[in-house]
């Protein structure tokens, strides 16, 4: 049982990256295009994550519940030494929600408008940029519990080069998701056009973001090319995800969209395992020498099973629902 745990931790992790970063990516799309093209890549992006932006934060907290419940020791370590990071990225999905609710359903019209406009955006910017840091964090080796120093054990436990590159990949990330996302939500040429466009930029964005977590990495001692290019399992996800990024690109020249979502969150994903695969299950290491595990740091077997039990009724009811909704403003829009 303790595998069907695992497996569904790493769903949701996969479902809220990809689809809280399209959410997220919006308003860091909007918040760079010219002010002469704001409205209508507004109204784009709003069609794009309107079926999800309220469902997409359970699968975040489906990965709480079950680091809390499944793996305490993991969960009290993540929340005692990147308490900040990990305050403020909720501080930002807290005011990013509040501020796109506001701008859009406020009964009033007035200047206000424009201040929820700022937070949506600069919340969608540094929301994903925290969550970048907190992942940095895990595998750098950085969290050290035998630290003697506030700044040590508090602030330089994640905030490091390594974990900024990271940070402003993970910006990137979402604003590629959201910008590929949006290309089915466009009603003319015109947009279509405008969206490609961006849809290229962020492409660009995520390469330099991520040459330079790879030169940081280097910098700061921490073996990711190693983890990434030593196995085959590494190799064949960068080779995938860079398969997939030609495809989306051959999609948008020939203008046949229909596989772009899927082909990018295909592309999430392979990034994801290229990324972990070799230090898997140990979901953190730390710069003590040692390590917390999936398979050794766990709670009761009792605990695992019913948790797992749960998991898995839950599927059944939540999923076919999620699908449900997400048909249901498809059928709206046309």
């Amino acid at each position: 049982m303790i595998y069907v745990v695992i497996g569904f931790l790493w769903l949701s992790i996969c479902l809220y990256v990809i689809l809280g970063g399209a959410d997220f990516g919006a308003g860091i799309v909007e918040l760079f295009t010219n002010k002469k093209a704001r409205p209508k890549t507004k109204n784009i992006m709003y069609e794009s994550i309107a079926p999800v932006w309220e469902a997409n934060h359970m699968w975040l907290i489906i990965a709480i519940v079950i680091l809390f419940v499944g793996f305490p020791e993991i969960y009290t370590t993540l929340s005692t030494y990147l308490h900040i990071p990990l305050v403020l990225m909720l501080i930002g999905i807290i005011a990013r929600g509040t501020a796109f609710t506001f701008r859009h359903y406020d009964a009033v019209k007035d200047d206000w408008q424009q201040v929820y406009t700022q937070i949506f955006y600069f919340s969608s910017l540094l929301t994903p940029f925290f969550l970048g840091l907190i992942a940095a964090a895990t595998i750098s080796r950085s969290i050290n519990p035998i630290a003697s120093t506030f700044l040590d054990l508090y602030v330089f436990s994640w905030l490091n080069w390594f974990g900024i590159a990271v940070g402003l990949f993970t910006i990137s990330i979402c604003a590629y998701l959201a910008s590929i996302f949006a290309l089915r939500e466009t009603t003319d040429s015109h947009e279509l056009d405008l969206m490609i466009k961006k849809s290229k930029q962020t492409m660009i964005f995520v390469v330099i973001t991520g040459i330079l977590v790879f030169f940081t990495a280097y910098v700061s001692d921490i073996p990711l090319l190693m983890w990434i290019f030593s196995k085959p399992l590494g190799i064949m996800a960068t080779v995938f995800a860079t398969i997939c990024l030609l495809l989306i690109l051959k999609a948008m020249r020939n203008k046949k969209l229909l596989p772009v979502r899927a082909l990018a969150g295909f592309q999430i994903v392979m990034i994801l395992v290229a990324a972990t695969y070799q230090h898997n299950p140990n979901i953190i290491l730390l710069g003590n020498g040692l390590h917390l595990s999936l398979t050794q740091h766990i709670a009761s077997p009792k605990t695992i099973s019913v948790l797992g039990w749960a998991l898995i009724l839950g599927s059944v009811f939540i999923l076919p629902f999620l699908f449900y909704l997400m048909a249901s403003f498809s059928k709206l829009r046309k």
